[in-house]
């Protein structure tokens, strides 16, 4: 990993010089397409799933794992890797049974750390340290400069997509749930969908995913020896501040759902979504779900978990406002 990284380092920095002079123009004068749909909730909340589902939408896009991962020159060299380089990827996400691509929705998270700016993700390369930038999971403490700073470099991000798409963009990213009141105001006519699903199913699902993404991206051979602890800070952190954040947003730009609707009754939930934050007639895009529901979600398997009796008492105390809050005490 730490060579492919030296290598990547000089060819990312070159096209990256390159993407500047062929699209200055074109940079200059992009703008946003509509406002964005902030999708957000805990890892392993079904936020992915709603992601792919919204972006079948083709009045709808999303930033792609190559514009995540290659953010600074995307815009030059995404055809080249979607058409010759889909071997690079796994067919199959590390912490799940769901597709991987070149081409899939991915979250903004990754291209802002690729791009330097401080992000809890950073974790994953050295798993076996303290956590790092936590701060940034809610802006508790973070100056206001460096705040900013952020915030401007999202924005440089999703104008980028959006000159690629020239249409109006989904984001996800867990990480964003408790910065939902900084994004509102950063993005004054944002919408947000805020999912949840039962802690006794995210907190193991969440400790699996860490492990699988240790396993493949870090630096160090992990320990996993805090990720139980990590998995517990990180939720009551996010919810902490965006219960306090969601008070500054409209109520009509916000909507819950549960991740169990969205599984027993995808279609219906959408058609929710879509009406409440009148994104747009759902009939247009109704046959399109309907027809991924008699496919892939009749035969798509999630993965089972069993917690054991001392774990689900840790976090009925730990995230006790969680459970009774949304329902699933």
């Amino acid at each position: 990993m730490a060579i492919a990284i030296l290598f990547a380092t000089p060819f990312n920095t070159l096209l990256a010089l390159l993407q500047s002079m062929l699209f200055r123009r074109k940079l200059a004068d992009a703008e946003l397409h509509g406002p964005p749909v902030f999708i957000v909730g805990h890892w392993r909340s079904g936020t992915t799933l709603l992601h792919e589902l919204m972006v079948r939408d083709e009045r709808l896009s999303s930033p792609s794992t190559f514009q995540c991962f290659a953010p600074c020159h995307f815009l030059v060299t995404e055809w080249f890797f979607r058409r010759f380089a889909s071997w690079l990827l796994p067919g199959k996400r590390p912490m799940d049974n769901m597709a991987a691509g070149w081409d899939r929705p991915q979250e903004d998270e990754f291209a802002l750390m690729n791009l330097g700016q401080p992000s809890p993700y950073r974790r994953i390369a050295f798993p076996n340290e303290p956590a790092v930038d936590l701060e940034y999971l809610d802006f508790d403490g973070v100056p206001e400069g460096k705040r900013q700073a952020w915030m401007e470099a999202l924005r440089s991000f999703l104008l980028k997509v959006s000159v690629g798409t020239g249409r109006p963009l989904i984001i996800k990213s867990p990480t964003h749930t408790g910065r939902v009141g900084w994004l509102a105001r950063e993005f004054p006519e944002a919408k947000f969908i805020h999912i949840t699903r039962d802690p006794r199913e995210l907190f193991p699902s969440t400790c699996r995913l860490w492990r699988g993404l240790d396993e493949v991206q870090a630096l160090q051979n992990p320990k996993h020896e805090k990720n139980e602890e990590y998995v517990v800070e990180c939720l009551s952190r996010m919810y902490k501040a965006f219960h306090q954040q969601r008070k500054t947003i409209e109520s009509a730009r916000m909507i819950d759902i549960r991740f169990e609707d969205l599984t027993n009754n995808p279609v219906e939930t959408l058609r929710t979504i879509y009406a409440t934050l009148r994104l747009s007639d759902f009939e247009s895009v109704e046959p399109t779900i309907r027809e991924w529901v008699d496919s892939e979600h009749k035969t798509y398997k999630r993965n089972q978990h069993q917690l054991p009796p001392e774990k689900e008492a840790m976090i009925l105390d730990a995230w006790q406002d969680y459970f009774e809050r949304y329902g699933y005490r």
